[in-house]
């Protein structure tokens, strides 16, 4: 599978690529929203999960969630968050993000993560 990182951290992106490439799936990043964006209208290979945190410099709600299923609507988003808040995980459902993981999380759940989230 094709799977976008978005998240500011760049040790979390090389983390989290490093272990799905090591379980056979392409990885793609984005260091922001706009970059995130930009890639999702450039791509020609379509995307099949996007691992979104949710609080980026240029992005805490849930316009980019959306902007990403209006531009690709068969991506399934798995939010990530190290704010660990019931609400935003219902609020995050409800706008179509197929998981919310709670950071820090084990890199072992990733797999199943993204595996479950194209599967939805």
């Amino acid at each position: 599978m094709r799977v976008l990182v978005v998240d500011d951290e760049r040790l979390i992106r090389w983390a989290i690529g490093e272990t799905l490439t090591g379980k056979g799936h392409t990885v793609v990043e984005a260091c922001d929203a706009a970059a995130a964006r930009q890639l999702m209208q450039d791509t020609r290979e379509p995307v099949d999960v996007v691992l979104l945190d949710y609080c980026l410099p240029d992005s805490h709600d849930f316009r980019l969630l959306d902007d990403l299923h209006r531009l690709s609507p068969a991506s399934g988003v798995v939010i990530m968050t190290a704010q660990n808040d019931p609400a935003l995980t219902a609020a995050a459902l409800d706008h179509g993000a197929r998981r919310v993981l709670d950071k820090p999380f084990d890199l072992t759940v990733l797999d199943a993560a993204v595996r479950e989230a194209a599967a939805a």
